[in-house]
């Protein structure tokens, strides 16, 4: 299947502005919102284990991220799951960390469960979700990107999902279409939550083109690229290229993505 210009999938997520229920960390919860605000979506951030469902079944799409999680925060994300997979809401995983300890790794078995639309992590995260071994440092991926493709196209295959898995470059698969994405800018590294607000940034595109969750998942990933390099060319460190990268996200157009888009399709052994 062939994708539609990227920057199709930019479009119609500014025209529909789909409402993205965040179960996020602590740390990235407004940094999120701003992420999806700047690009065209309209972030929510709920955690109650009492309202999760009600909310997440009017929601547009969901975004699960385990950075901060703790009991009560586990048995709501596990509600809100099942309640978008009774509704066929789309919904992204972010296995923050989950090779780090076995409270995690108990936790994403029973989200997997749910069916994830995508997941979304960096390569010591897909590498362990897949159950290879794996050195994960916290939220910093220390496995080269090529070691774990093949992590992520089984991923893919074996919960019939998108696996996106970031960082120099990055790798979209739906398990037989592959995608590479480059762009960006070093400095990415240096800002804390910009991949948990990259997952909730997804669940918005997909959320908004439920026909093409591949096509989607690549344009949300090219976008960020995009916006990345362009926050980069400005920036005089970390704190300016925070600002820098909302003001890029909220500035590119659907024909800039589709344009300048390093986009290249994989054909893997």
């Amino acid at each position: 299947m062939t994708l539609r210009p990227l920057g199709d999938y930019l479009e119609t997520l500014r025209t529909t502005t789909p409402l993205v229920h965040c179960m996020t960390n602590y740390v990235a919860m407004n940094s999120t919102a701003n992420l999806l605000l700047a690009t065209g979506a309209s972030p929510a951030m709920l955690h109650a284990p009492e309202e999760v469902a009600e909310f997440t079944a009017i929601s547009a799409g969901l975004s699960i991220n385990i950075g901060t999680i703790s009991s009560h925060w586990a048995d709501a994300m596990l509600t809100a799951t099942a309640t978008a997979q009774q509704n066929a809401i789309p919904w992204v995983l972010d296995p923050v960390a989950v090779g780090a300890t076995r409270y995690r790794q108990t936790l994403c078995t029973q989200l997997l469960a749910a069916k994830p639309s995508v997941i979304r992590g960096n390569a010591s995260e897909i590498l362990a979700l897949n159950g290879l071994a794996s050195q994960g440092r916290g939220a910093d991926s220390t496995a080269a990107t090529d070691q774990a493709v093949d992590a992520a196209i089984a991923l893919a295959h074996k919960h019939a999902c998108i696996v996106a898995m970031t960082g120099e470059s990055d790798w979209v698969t739906d398990g037989t279409q592959h995608y590479r994405i480059r762009g960006g800018h070093p400095l990415m590294p240096r800002v804390t939550t910009l991949g948990c607000g990259l997952s909730a940034l997804v669940a918005g595109f997909v959320a908004a083109n439920r026909d093409s969750p591949l096509g989607a998942t690549t344009a949300a990933l090219a976008c960020f690229a995009i916006a990345g390099e362009r926050a980069g060319s400005n920036a005089q460190g970390p704190g300016s290229f925070q600002v820098a990268l909302l003001d890029a996200l909220y500035q590119l157009n659907p024909e800039d993505l589709t344009t300048h888009a390093q986009l290249e399709t994989i054909h893997a052994a």
